[in-house]
């Protein structure tokens, strides 16, 4: 069994924490991106057999996945990125494989997977990766890395995850005033989504008090 310092250990913690909150949006991105994004691309990669091959190795991961086989895991997804790298399949696999390091402690792993998606992946996926590289770094008070990952504009269906995570840096910063500015910006932008932890985002803001 693995044994930490008490700074690891409150990284595991408060990660563990992070994937309790966004664990279900993870879940249900790497899904809907499943169907949608392999319907549309399979008939050009079915006309040279890469997404029959990928579609294998792919289904390998899951199987290690329900078996709970950390290292047929690591492998597949490591196969996808070396062999079928452009295809959707890599940058899934890349995903459920850093959930699966994260869960196993190997945090290592997971940073240097999730940072293979945000390099080589598009769309949901990549931004999903930055926002749980960002919440690492966080974590890590590595705050200009954290702030790093959340530059440039994400999908409209992540704006408001994005000032949400830029507003938990710059307030760890001790910059309440920016921290307000983006938690409201958030708000905003998740106010036809009350799905989004509106309330957790409310209480943030709250807790800034008059922020100036």
């Amino acid at each position: 069994m693995a044994h930490y310092d008490l700074e690891e250990q409150e990284q595991i913690d408060s990660l563990k924490t992070w994937w309790k909150m966004y664990g279900n949006l993870v879940t249900t991105v790497i899904t809907a991106l499943a169907v949608v994004m392999l319907g549309w691309q399979g008939w050009n990669w079915y006309q040279n057999g890469q997404t029959a091959k990928a579609a294998q190795i792919f289904a390998s991961l899951e199987q290690g996945l329900e078996a709970g086989d950390a290292q047929k895991v690591k492998t597949a997804a490591g196969e996808l990125a070396e062999k079928y790298g452009r295809s959707a399949y890599a940058g899934l696999a890349a995903m459920l494989a850093a959930k699966q390091s994260f869960d196993a402690g190997d945090l290592k792993t997971a940073r240097a997977q999730l940072t293979w998606v945000v390099d080589n992946a598009k769309g949901e996926v990549r931004d999903v990766a930055r926002l749980r590289l960002a919440g690492i770094a966080l974590d890590e008070q590595a705050y200009d890395d954290a702030l790093k990952q959340l530059d440039g504009v994400p999908l409209a269906a992540f704006e408001a995850r994005f000032q949400e995570m830029k507003g938990d840096v710059l307030f760890a910063q001790g910059k309440k005033a920016e921290a307000r500015t983006a938690y409201q910006s958030a708000l905003d932008k998740s106010a036809d989504k009350p799905g989004l932890g509106r309330d957790l985002l409310q209480q943030k803001l709250d807790n800034l008090g008059d922020a100036a």
